[in-house]
């Protein structure tokens, strides 16, 4: 398999400093977003934690097959199932303990959402809003479910269409890396098809372009780059009310 790629990361038009991080690292297959949380840059801390532990993991388990995990595996998951949960949790922990350091970084968070490759094989993770979608056959799939407030009442069917348009609390999310010792992720596993291109995204892009712009977006990229451009345009002609990140990753069987 090859896979193409490329990201973007962007202030917005209304934050003073970008809270967002993103990590590739096409070498070990592994593509991340993150968006921090938590006052004076507290997210921004957050968000390279999580990424710095993201990469270390991988790297290490990459070199050293018989490195030792800081946590048992669970049954019923496969190895990679395992390898990306670890991951996840291992960035929670030092998330959490750098926020119980000082006073100042109490309270701070962020979300995670990765891609990971392997042969045959694409693993899906993420905890909180971030979001991952694939593009197949002309149409964009949703891969990640939100774990946000807005979605726990659209799931118990509280809100109509025009109520969730009008929630006030669209950016509260009710799981995130560094709220708790231990953190739940969701892990899937998905089988890509040649030509399927996989999105990566903060709330600052789905939260301010629609499903149709973005999806008419990634059907006319040819090349990645200008895409990721586009998509980040898209967001701040919206009102760039947030940081904005993204990643592109397209995946090709030879």
């Amino acid at each position: 398999m090859r896979i193409e790629i490329a990201g973007r990361s962007h202030v917005g038009l209304k934050r003073s400093h970008n809270e967002d991080n993103l990590l590739l690292l096409p070498r070990e297959g592994l593509f991340c977003v993150a968006d921090g949380m938590g006052g004076h840059s507290c997210g921004e801390v957050a968000a390279k934690i999580a990424i710095d532990a993201m990469a270390g993991f991988y790297m290490l388990t990459s070199e050293d097959q018989d490195a030792t995990w800081p946590f048992k595996m669970e049954k019923g998951r496969n190895y990679e199932e395992n390898r990306l949960n670890t991951a996840i949790k291992l960035a929670n922990v030092r998330i959490y303990e750098h926020a119980n350091s000082e006073q100042k970084f109490n309270g701070m968070g962020t979300t995670i959402a990765v891609l990971h490759f392997a042969p045959e094989t694409a693993y899906i993770g993420h905890v909180g809003d971030s979001r991952v979608y694939c593009l197949r056959d002309g149409k964009m799939v949703q891969l990640t479910e939100d774990h946000s407030l807005l979605n726990d009442y659209l799931k118990a069917k509280k809100l109509t269409a025009d109520e969730a348009e009008a929630f006030p609390h669209k950016n509260v999310i009710v799981r995130a890396l560094g709220m708790k010792d231990t953190v739940q992720a969701d892990i899937a596993a998905y089988q890509p098809k040649d030509q399927d291109l996989f999105l990566l995204c903060s709330d600052g892009l789905s939260g301010m372009v629609t499903a149709a712009q973005i999806q008419d977006t990634l059907l006319k990229a040819s090349d990645l780059d200008p895409a990721c451009e586009e998509l980040v345009d898209l967001a701040n002609e919206a009102g760039g009310n947030d940081n904005i990140t993204c990643i592109l990753a397209r995946y090709h069987l030879n």
